[in-house]
């Protein structure tokens, strides 16, 4: 394999075109903007993308979101997201919002995203792939006339089947009342739901289960008992991580607490939590235990009780019938002729 070294010039430049690319995308046609046009597609662009953005995810409704869509996630046309109308100079007030393809010669209407099993689109009912079906509205199939539209009985992680899925656009404003993650403003073109590294993974497969990402410092930093479970980085910076050797050695040592030592306690604090995979072990542990118990103190009870009840069955009684003996018998004397 080559190895190929460059320069912090040539690094820079690098660095240069890839943010160009994320905030240009295909608005450029395949051709680069000179530096003014660059400049002014910036200022041109930047306000809308920070106050109209438009989050795209796909699930259930009313569930979590099963899949963020991102620049590169392809549509039921197959043309990729970032391909599709995302930017607004306002946000159309109609519901459901409608990002039509940009492509020349597609016809698609508005991005919908279709399951994918491994690399390729799932099938439908009439056992065709969704690329043999049509990219408008109705996704009729061209390769039989019985299908009526694309329906596909995949299993999503989620439990639920794939024709019970919808592709939701919506604003920021809608997203925070539903309790999702809206993340940071940032400039890029059809950022869709991508919010930080694990909107990449399944829903499913997220860690962080409040959809709601790391709280706020102000909630590290308020001493304000809750009646409610207390998240994980709460667990370790929050009343429970201050009572450790710091609090424990009195106001003196804790006044001469250099920045080093109170990160490696809240390091090791957080290292001494218990996951909820822990926990959830520790309980069927017990559970597993009781059960053993359990099962022990019943065979010795069976065994107990089977000792000291008085047997129920009949005594034998002695039988009147003579018993002869098979030696005893003499043989039969056999007449002499």
């Amino acid at each position: 394999m080559e190895r190929i070294c460059l320069d912090k010039t040539a690094s820079k430049a690098v660095d240069d075109y890839l943010e160009y690319r994320r905030i240009v995308g295909e608005d450029d046609g395949g051709r680069l903007f000179s530096p003014e046009e660059y400049e002014e597609y910036k200022r041109a662009v930047f306000p809308q993308r920070l106050h109209n953005r438009l989050y795209v995810s796909f699930g259930v409704p009313g569930g979590i979101d099963c899949k963020l869509i991102g620049p590169e996630t392809p549509c039921f046309c197959t043309h990729r997201y970032k391909q599709h109308q995302t930017d607004f100079e306002e946000v159309p007030s109609e519901r459901p919002i409608a990002l039509p393809c940009r492509v020349q010669g597609c016809r698609c209407l508005a991005f919908q995203y279709v399951h994918l099993n491994g690399s390729q689109p799932v099938r439908c009912r009439c056992k065709h792939s969704a690329y043999d079906h049509s990219e408008t509205s109705e996704h009729l199939c061209g390769k039989c006339s019985s299908c009526s539209g694309f329906r596909s009985p995949y299993s999503c992680g989620c439990g639920q089947p794939s024709f019970a899925h919808q592709t939701l656009v919506e604003t920021k404003a809608e997203r925070e009342a539903r309790g999702c993650p809206v993340g940071r403003d940032v400039p890029y073109a059809a950022m869709g739901g991508l919010t930080g590294f694990s909107s990449l993974a399944d829903g499913y497969l997220r860690l962080d289960d409040s959809g709601a990402g790391a709280p706020h410092l102000s909630v590290l930093s308020s001493q304000q008992p809750r009646a409610f479970q207390e998240h994980v980085f709460e667990k370790a910076s929050g009343p429970a991580a201050a009572s450790g050797p710091a609090a424990a050695s009195g106001p003196a040592a804790a006044s001469g607490h250099t920045e080093e030592s109170s990160v490696t306690s809240v390091t090791r604090a957080l290292s001494d939590l218990s996951t909820r995979e822990e926990e959830d072990m520790a309980y069927l542990e017990r559970r597993y235990q009781d059960r053993m118990k359990a099962e022990k103190m019943a065979v010795k009870q069976k065994a107990s009780s089977s000792r000291g009840r008085p047997s129920t069955k009949p005594a034998s009684l002695p039988s009147t019938k003579p018993t002869t003996s098979l030696c005893s018998k003499q043989p039969t004397k056999q007449p002499t002729k």
